[in-house]
Order: C-alpha cells, then sequence, then structure tokens
C-alpha cells in the first residue's frame, strides 16, 4: 500500500516483499537538497543472548498509513524538509534485511537529521506495527520501549499518533548538532516532555 502527499511517500509493504532502500533514497533526492539523511533497522543475530532467527511483523495497514502520514507532518511542521520517505516491511524479515526504512532530504543537515530521528522514534512509540522475535528455542512479541515511555507520560491513556487530540510540539535546544530535540505533549491542561 502507497500513498504520497506533499513529496512524501508512505509504504508498509506486503509479506515477501524486501524495502528497496535506493528507491527511497532516489525519491528524496532533489537539487535543492544538500543533505539525505536516513535510518535503516535490520533484523540482528542475537538478543539477550539468544540466537535470533527472525523477526515477523504485523499491522493494521489502514491505521499504520494514517499514523505515518502523521509522523511526516508533525516534522514537517517542526523542520524545513524537502521530502520524506518511509517503507516498513511485514511478515517475515531475516537476520540482516531491512524492516523499516526513512529517508529525509533537506537543504542542510541538522534539518533531515533530527527529522529522521524524531520520526523512527515516533513510528516506534505509536504507529500499530507489532513485531515478534523468532529465537532458536521459542518466540516472543515484543513491546517498543518507546511505547511504553510514552503510554507511562500519557497516563496510560491511549496516546497513538492517530488519535492523540493533544498538540505535538517539537523543541530543538541546539541547531548545531543532530538529535538535539524535546517533544512536548500539550493536552490543553498540561504539558508533558
Amino acid at each position: 500500500m502507497a500513498e504520497t502527499n506533499n513529496n512524501d511517500l508512505v509504504e508498509i509493504l506486503d509479506e515477501n516483499i524486501p524495502i528497496d532502500l535506493v528507491k527511497y533514497i532516489n525519491h528524496v533526492k532533489a537539487p535543492q537538497a544538500g543533505a539525505i539523511s536516513t535510518f535503516s533497522g535490520t533484523t540482528r543475530d542475537t538478543f539477550d543472548g539468544k540466537t535470533v532467527l527472525e523477526l515477523r511483523y504485523e499491522a493494521y495497514v489502514p491505521m499504520a498509513v494514517r499514523c505515518l502520514k502523521t509522523i511526516c507532518l508533525a516534522a514537517r511542521s517542526s523542520w524545513i524538509l524537502h521530502s520524506i520517505a518511509i517503507a516498513h516491511r511485514l511478515g517475515s524479515v531475516p537476520v540482516g534485511e531491512t524492516s523499516v526504512f526513512i529517508a529525509v532530504s533537506s537543504v542542510h543537515r541538522a534539518d533531515s537529521l533530527d527529522a529522521c530521528k524524531f520520526m523512527i522514534d515516533e513510528l516506534k512509540a505509536s504507529v500499530p506495527i507489532w513485531k515478534k522475535e523468532v529465537y532458536t528455542n521459542g518466540e516472543v512479541w515484543k513491546e517498543n520501549s518507546e511505547f511504553m515511555d510514552r503510554r507511562m507520560e500519557l497516563g496510560n491513556t491511549d496516546g497513538g499518533c492517530c488519535r492523540r487530540k493533544e498538540k505535538v510540539e517539537v523543541e530543538v535546544e541546539d541547531r548545531n548538532s543532530c538529535c538535539g530535540s524535546k517533544v512536548k505533549v500539550n493536552n490543553g491542561d498540561s504539558e508533558t516532555s
């Protein structure tokens, strides 16, 4: 399933379709973009001393696409970006293969680097994509620490990006280095950071 909007490409890929990194990098390339920042999440071979065979992903695709678009809008409202591409695989992802890829272009590197980090953190915290780790001796559904942190921040309420009515603000403390941002959630009564 693919959706485009304002130079953004958001795709949730069906099972057995690998992520074509070049496709997404080419999507964000532009003569006016002096920087392209990327994040590639790959399946590693061990976790907590256990041998990992593969990861398996499931998603509620319509809501996941909507959430990813919301994340793109939040990034665009906080940084000066040219183009964004996000792809996430579903199904089995063997060791060494990419399960999620983000590419962001901007005039200057600080904007694309900060936006890229923000986007993967938000994806892991709020998008309805679930991961199962398959080991040589069993399997387990995994919760992202970002998701758990967000639930704690919001008082265990449903804080998914797609249903949230709160305003999300991103403050960049040091524009000279990447990833120096804070996310604040304002629900009208109080702020959480």
